[in-house]
Parts: C-alpha cells; structure tokens; sequence
C-alpha cells in the first residue's frame, strides 16, 4: 500500500503534482533517495488533499527536507507546494509559517498577555496574537504614554527618577523630549537587575572555535565598573568623547559599556577604517582618548592598527593586545597607555558607581554616511538603547537565557545594538574573534547554542558559494536576522534550510534611529527577502511620485502596491534630534510634506520601499547618493573622491551601487572619465585595480569594485550635479538583456 501511494506522487497524482521520481533524479538524488523522498512526501501529506499551500509547505519543511539534502530538492518542493499560488494577489510564498504551539511563547504574545493597552486594544483586540499583532503595532506609535512603560518594565529598566511622562511634545520633533524628568543610566540598566551569574558574554577564537569563554553579568558589570574609574582617573569628565577602534571582543563590549558608566559618550570607529578616516571622526567628535588595539589576527595575520591610530593623530590611546594577556607588538607613543597600565591605575572598585543623568545626555557617538562625502556625526543618548532592546524583545524574539550573535563590531551601530539587544533583554552576546565566512564561525555557532543569529547578505552569498557550513548542526537557532543590504530570495531559502527552516527576519533601519523601522515578526508568516510589518512605535509612509511629477503619501495600511521613498512620521522613540557636525532640520525635515492634523511630522530616510500583494514590504536601495557596500554604508561622493585623488589620469568619476542580476547585494559600479591626453589604452582591469588600491588605502578594504565602464562624459542636470539615478538605470537595463 506505502509502495503505491509513493508511485502515485512520482506519477504527479496527490498533493504535489509535478514531484516525478524523474524530477527527484534531476535534484542530485540517486534512486535509492529518489524513493525515500517519494515515500517521505505520501506519509507527510496523506490527509493534506485540498490542505492551504502553506500548510502543505510546513509539513513538507519539518517533516520530509532535511539540511543536508541537496538545495535543488528543497527549490523543487517550495515551487511545488506553492504551485498555482497567485503572487500578484497574495505576494511572495511564505517559507517559514509559524506554528500554532510556537505563537504563544513569543515575546509579543506574552507582553500581549499581560498588558491592559488602551481602550482601543480593550475593544478591537481578538485574543489571537498573529490576529492582534497589527493593531498593537499601531497602538505603539500612536499611544506611546500606554504602550511604552510595559516595554520599560519588561527590559528592566531601572531609574534613579520616573520620568513624569513618556512624551512631552513640542513645536517641532527635535524640540520633544522622551522620558521628561528622568534620571537614569543606560549602561548601569544593562549590567544590573538581572542574574548576575548567567552568562552575558560568550566567545571562542578562529583558531580554536570548540572552546568557548564566557563571563557572567557580574564579571561584566565588575569589569566595566573598572574601566569606568580608570577613565575617571585620567581625568575624563562626563560628556568627554572617548573612541573605542578595535575588533569586537568581550574586553571591546566592557570597554563601550564603561564609557557610558563614566558619563562619558563613546566615540564608534570602524576597525577597517583607513587613518583618514579614523582622524576625521575622531576630530569631529573632538574626541580626547581612544582605546584600540595594537594589530588585528586574521587568518594568521598581523593587521596595523595602532600605527592607523597614531597616524591619524588621535590625542591619547590605550592599546590592548591583539592576544589577550599577551605583549604588546608596537611600541606606543610616551602620551599613550597599555592595557594593564591602565587597569592597573586603579583597584577593582567594590561597587558600580554609574553617571546618573537626563535621559537626553549623550552616550555614544556614531557615524553614518551622508551625501556630501563628510560623515554625520550621530549622538546616541540613554533613550536611544531603548529601542534597540524593544526590537529585539518584539521582532528577533530575544528572551532571557538566550544567545544573540552578530559578525560587527563596535565601530558600526550594530555593535552597541547588539549590546543593548542582549543585556536590555537578559541574553548572552555570542562573539566569534575571527572572520564570519568560514567553517570555523559555523562550528562556533552550534558549540555555542546560538539562538538568533544575525547576518549582512554578503556573508550568506559567501557561505553558499563555497558549501562550508555543510553538515553543521544548527537546530539550536530560532531565527536568524539580517540587514546592512538587500537579499536575494534564492540565497535566504537556502540560508533558512541549513537551520530546518528558521524564519529570517529581515531588519531595515539606521544609525540615526537606533534601530529598524521596518522588520519580520515571529507571529507572521515570512516570505525571504521581504518585510511583514513596521518595527514596533514606528510608522512608516511612501512618498509615491506620480506620472504628473506630483507626491501622494501612501502610509502603513494602505492596500496600493506601490514604490516610493520611505519617510517615518515623527516624533518615534531612538530617531536623532541633532547631528553634531550638520543642520539636523535641514537633513531630514526640511522640504517634507506635511501630514494632515499638524501632530505628527514626516522624516526623511533615503531608502527605496515597494509594498507587495499581501501587504509585505521589498527594498530597493537607497534613493539618494549613499549605498550600502557589504552591509556598509558609505556615500558616492567619498568613493569618487579618493578615485579621483588616488588614480593619475583620472578627471572625473562617478561611483554606482547595483545588484547583480537575481537579485542580492549591491557591487560598486565605477564610471570613469579619463582626463584628455591620458592613457586611453590602459586595459579596465588594471584601472579597475587601481581605484581599488585607492579606496582600500583612502576609505576600506571591505569597499569591492565590481566593474569600472570608460565614458566620455557623465549625464548632469542643468544645474551640473552627476545623474547616477541615469547610470544606475542603464546598468540594470544591459542586465536585463543578458
């Protein structure tokens, strides 16, 4: 009887019309496993005939595909499963559906639970969390003085004073103030208020990722607590800026979190950065001491550091060892510490002493591209984190106990959100001392039990391209995250597979709001590479341009599929209100139009949205002259700038961010324009590495270029600014043709 309905499915009868064994032959099977699938896919779905396509998928998911099966089979059964579904009704196929038992152990399902909401939750609420998600998302950005003190509470947040409020409005965004009247301190609420003997930092080294370290909360809190009066012993006062320019380790989150103990704002730079760039930020932060480290390990490697830093003239440093415990490799400056020098200075206090403060008060320093080619220098205060624990807790599902990883470090905004993420909300942060794209970090991944796993595209395409995590055994993950750049569908369905097919929550935001604003929820069905909902306390508006030239604003909740430039109605809790170094009105108010009833403002992002059928969101690039390279952001004009300076002959250039076709990750486009007289006959390739050599040294290394295309001229408006929306056009028209 089990032969014959197995022979049923291989004819096309049964719920998966087309699974033929021919087709199963097709997918790198042999016979043999050709049948055992034939047989698997009878027993999974007898009873499903006439079942919704997501069920069927769910089923065939969980009980039928494994990781290890070849990724052609698991394509094979997703297109069947979904076959006759209407994706310009219903949108983009869900490969990851929630299942019943599993929606009421989500964070947002309990906090639904236990809180009493406003009188619009008491009379529309259903019951169901997945049902109720929506109208909570809406009642966070419209109620805040209902919704956020659960959050608070939930996160732990402890204050010196209660605020009188949560919002105290004012005549524009930047003049409102969240939490009016409290005294607190965003570090010290990380580090205490929770088990100090569950562990809050664990890591292991390339060279060795079976054998995992770790540190409690209270060594944590102890440490930070330490480095906190080593910077009042310099006689670091609060508000002093203070960088930290090092890879990510455990002594990098103590180091970031006992600035923000001392009162002091902890100034974030990149390790990758070049000397100029590291004076730059560190000038305009007016920055007074940096902590580094003497060089980087990678692959057996030793990379400068220090000799960046003191090239770039940054007044005072204190140099960790690249080996912790270990000498130093360099010898510093007479100005400069090392490590135990300076934990040396003072004794390990007996208690944690915290800068107490209004929550407005600075913490931290990062930077964010702008279009001009100088960097914004964007203050984070103690309200900020805020939002990075209220994501985490709503959308990555992260829950006390857990492990939360994520290849940064503190030089970007995902380093202090990662931070925040974990502590705010009682975890652990996973830290991997090496590079993400080998076998190495996947074995780190299943030794130490990792459940949310956090991810830029380019690491996956990576993965993917060399089959290295084959074989792993990645069950301990819930969900996995990613942002920094767009996806590729292909490669997430194949990313969600290697784990049994965990969701992949998709997470678009910024520097200057402390988080996302668009997002997944694990109370929704998710489709790879789309967004489900807004982030939690946001509310996201398109502006769609019309054929007349004109702008309509088209908010959350419309239907319309459309694609416009995202905007987010302010004030939200975590947006910036200044900028150190530029007009903060003019870079994301000014010019906007106004949303009807005066309380509400709409602020100016840059990112590329369309809405899908079903009501999900796809991102298409930003639509100004940033881009996104490797999850870094970075402006055209800085590229262009050092192609200029840095390649002889060079006149002009414009630099261009596309995907490649298929979809995924942005690659850097050059157009150059050769100055007259110059070498016409320098072959692209050695052009091609010569702005890389330019952009390495000036900017990154991590910045690739794809391609550079020769052109006589570049199209300008009349007022002479570069159309790179034109080229960017005309390079996704020649792939369309190929």
């Amino acid at each position: 009887m089990e032969a014959q309905g197995a022979a049923a499915v291989g004819a096309g009868a049964g719920p998966l019309p087309g699974v033929t064994l021919d087709r199963l032959l097709d997918c790198q099977l042999n016979a043999q496993e050709a049948f055992v699938i034939l047989q698997a896919l009878d027993a999974a779905l007898s009873g499903c005939r006439g079942a919704p396509p997501q069920q069927v998928w769910r089923r065939l998911s969980k009980a039928v595909l494994r990781p290890d099966h070849p990724f052609a089979l698991h394509k094979l059964l997703f297109a069947a499963a979904y076959q006759g579904w209407d994706a310009d009704v219903l949108g983009p196929p869900p490969a990851w559906v929630p299942p019943p038992d599993g929606i009421a152990a989500t964070n947002a399902a309990r906090f639904m639970d236990s809180w009493r909401g406003d009188a619009t939750w008491q009379q529309l609420r259903s019951g169901d969390p997945a049902a109720d998600w929506d109208l909570l998302q809406r009642i966070s950005f419209s109620n805040p003085e209902a919704f956020w003190p659960h959050v608070l509470r939930l996160l732990r947040i402890r204050f010196h004073k209660l605020p009188h409020r949560v919002l105290e409005l004012g005549p524009d965004p930047d003049t409102c103030v969240w939490l009016p009247g409290a005294r607190l301190n965003i570090a010290e609420c990380a580090l205490t208020g929770r088990d100090p003997d569950s562990p809050a930092v664990v890591w292991a080294d390339e060279s060795d990722p079976g054998t995992l370290h770790s540190w409690t909360y209270a060594q944590l809190a102890d440490r930070s607590a330490h480095i906190a009066e080593g910077l009042r012993a310099m006689g670091m006062q609060p508000g002093d800026a203070v960088a930290i320019d090092m890879p990510l380790t455990a002594d990098a989150v103590a180091i970031y979190l006992g600035i923000v103990l001392a009162g002091c704002a902890a100034v974030s730079i990149a390790d990758s950065f070049a000397a100029r760039e590291i004076g730059a930020r560190t000038r305009i932060a007016r920055t007074k001491a940096i902590f580094t480290q003497d060089v980087i390990l990678r692959g057996g490697k030793a990379l400068p550091l220090y000799a960046r830093v003191v090239e770039a003239g940054v007044p005072r440093a204190i140099v960790l060892p690249a080996v912790p415990g270990g000498q130093l490799k360099v010898e510093l400056r007479p100005q400069d510490l090392s490590w135990e020098r300076f934990l040396d200075a003072v004794p390990q206090p007996a208690v944690l002493r915290a800068h107490v403060a209004d929550g407005e008060e600075v913490t931290g320093v990062i930077f964010s591209s702008g279009t001009t080619g100088e960097p914004k220098a964007i203050p984070w205060t103690h309200t900020t984190p805020l939002r990075c624990g209220a994501d985490a807790f709503f959308h990555q599902d992260v829950r006390p106990g857990d492990v939360l990883c994520w290849p940064t470090n503190m030089g970007w905004m995902m380093g202090p959100w990662l931070v925040y993420a974990a502590l705010l909300n009682s975890a652990t942060i996973a830290i991997f001392q090496g590079s993400p794209l080998g076998r190495p970090f996947g074995q780190f991944i299943e030794r130490a039990r990792v459940t949310a796993l956090g991810l830029v595209p380019s690491i996956v395409k990576g993965w993917r391209a060399t089959g290295c995590m084959k074989g792993l055994d990645w069950s301990c993950l819930r969900c996995y995250s990613s942002t920094g750049e767009a996806s590729a569908p292909d490669d997430y369905l194949w990313l969600m597979a290697r784990a049994g097919y965990k969701p992949v929550i998709e997470y678009c935001g910024g520097t200057e709001l402390g988080g996302g604003y668009f997002s997944g929820s694990l109370l929704q069905p998710q489709a790879p590479s789309t967004f489900s909902t807004p982030t939690i306390g946001h509310r996201p508006v398109l502006l769609v341009t019309q054929p007349d030239g004109s702008q309509t604003l088209s908010p959350h909740g419309d239907t319309a599929v459309v694609t416009g430039e995202l905007a987010l109605a302010a004030p939200a809790l975590g947006i910036s209100q200044r900028l150190l170094n530029k007009d903060h009105q003019a870079a994301y108010y000014e010019g906007m139009p106004a949303i009807p009833g005066g309380r509400w403002f709409l602020r100016r992002h840059g990112d590329e949205m369309e809405r899908l059928p079903g009501g999900a969101y796809r991102a298409h690039g930003r639509v100004d002259d940033t881009m996104n390279l490797g999850g870094i952001k970075v402006s055209s004009v800085e590229l262009e700038r050092v192609c200029v300076e840095g390649v002889e002959g060079m006149l002009e250039a414009a630099a261009v961010a596309c995907p490649p076709p298929g979809g995924g990750p942005d690659q850097l486009h050059l157009f150059l324009v050769l100055r007259p007289g110059a070498a016409t006959g320098l072959p692209p390739a050695q052009l091609r590495a010569r702005c890389q050599a330019a952009i390495s040294a000036k900017l990154n290394p991590l910045f690739k270029v794809e391609r550079v295309i020769l052109r006589s001229s570049l199209p300008r408006t009349a007022s002479n600014k570069v159309l790179r929306r034109v080229l960017r056009d005309d390079l996704l028209r020649g792939q369309s043709k190929l």
